[in-house]
């Protein structure tokens, strides 16, 4: 049997064999505490802040105190929103108690809203355009004397699309407002600067660039009051738990790794994007999504006429090409994507969606093998009679 394709980097993506290096030695016998004051525990410590420094230049930050490890970018996602939200409202006796969002945020966050709403707090939520792009000017107009934090995602997970956040961040900023960005899917796919970004806070996840699954990452500008949402005196009291040394030092060392390869593994990818739009979109009742719109160099989210995605996936699947009809955490789950829905997609032409995402290790034989079998696959879906 020939081996699988992988293209659902925006998933999950491999452990790359350096991150696997740097981890193992804590596996196997560096397995002191890095809160213990003796030697033993002190390397702990040490490789712990290595890798603060190697995500803190990833990101841009001014120093790698700004740097607080999570065990996800779920985890990261919380503590940015609901810590600043709870401690803007403990520090103005109840007064700010209003956050705005976007209807195309990670359940991470869409959830948590959610759940904030329930506890009394005011939630906006930003619509967006047909390519699924937040207005600035909207998010302005949302901003009250209330509003203690806006939370808008760097780049979509479903489509790609990139969102205005340099601009968003600058109207937060003008108004005394903090800005949460969920970088999880553009971390170490396309330049990351804290800084031009206006960013307060920033999440990125682990295991979205070729780190283990279970660590992540805040950014928390020096200065930006978070109420912790596990306490404890780890991270400088901003995150309770003892540390997980070792994928800590693999997400450090993958880190250094995407920000060394970064303009080459960038271009790298759009190049593989663009030979596989070429060849999906002279395919009958095929449509890509939110065509025109500044997207990840690495994503493609395409809709098929007469055709339901997740029957497309299984298909695929069964030749060997792994690809996803949305995002990992909600597979199975019925129903259109809310991100289509709120980009105005028509629900029939929505539930044929089929999201494709490279990374490290995609190769153009990649491509080319998903391209082979779509005609056929596509072809044997709509022959089936519907039930």
């Amino acid at each position: 049997m020939a081996p699988f394709v992988y293209l659902d980097h925006n998933a999950t993506t491999p452990v790359r064999p350096e991150a696997l290096e740097a981890a193992l030695p804590f596996l196997r016998h560096d397995y002191g505490n890095p809160s213990s004051i003796y030697a033993f525990g002190q390397s702990a410590r040490r490789a712990v802040d290595g890798a603060r420094e190697q995500v803190a230049a990833l990101l841009g930050a001014k120093s790698s105190d700004e740097v607080v490890f999570t065990a996800s970018g779920s985890e990261a996602d919380v503590l940015g929103i609901f810590g600043a939200a709870e401690q803007a409202f403990i520090d103005s006796n109840g007064r700010k108690k209003h956050v705005v969002t976007s209807l195309i945020e990670h359940d991470a966050v869409r959830l948590l809203c959610r759940r904030m709403q329930a506890r009394g707090f005011e939630i906006t939520r930003l619509g967006v355009d047909s390519s699924g792009r937040v207005d600035p000017a909207a998010a302005a107009a949302a901003l009250r004397p209330e509003t203690s934090v806006v939370a808008v995602m760097h780049a979509n997970n479903e489509t790609g699309v990139l969102e205005p956040i340099a601009e968003i961040g600058r109207l937060c900023r003008e108004r005394g407002v903090l800005l949460h960005v969920d970088a999880v899917q553009s971390a170490g796919k396309i330049p990351l600067d804290v800084q031009e970004l206006c960013a307060d806070m920033l999440a990125i996840s682990g295991h979205k660039i070729n780190a283990p699954k279970g660590v992540g990452a805040l950014y928390v500008r020096r200065g930006v009051k978070l109420s912790p949402v596990v306490t404890g005196h780890q991270e400088k009291d901003r995150r309770g738990g003892t540390e997980n040394v070792a994928f800590i030092a693999a997400l450090g060392r993958s880190a250094q790794a995407a920000a060394e390869e970064l303009p080459e593994h960038s271009a790298r990818l759009l190049g593989l994007r663009s030979r596989l739009e070429e060849g999906v979109l002279r395919l009958p009742g095929a449509h890509l999504s939110s065509r025109g719109a500044q997207r990840l160099p690495n994503t493609s989210h395409f809709c098929f006429e007469g055709v339901d995605g997740h029957q497309l996936v299984v298909a695929l699947d069964l030749e060997g090409v792994c690809a996803s009809s949305g995002p990992a955490c909600s597979a199975g789950m019925a129903g259109v994507s809310h991100v289509l829905e709120a980009m105005g997609v028509d629900p029939e032409l929505a539930s044929g969606a089929l999201r494709v995402s490279t990374g490290w290790g995609s190769s153009d034989a990649d491509i080319g093998r998903l391209l082979s079998i779509l005609p056929g696959v596509l072809k044997g879906l709509r022959e089936v009679p519907k039930a």
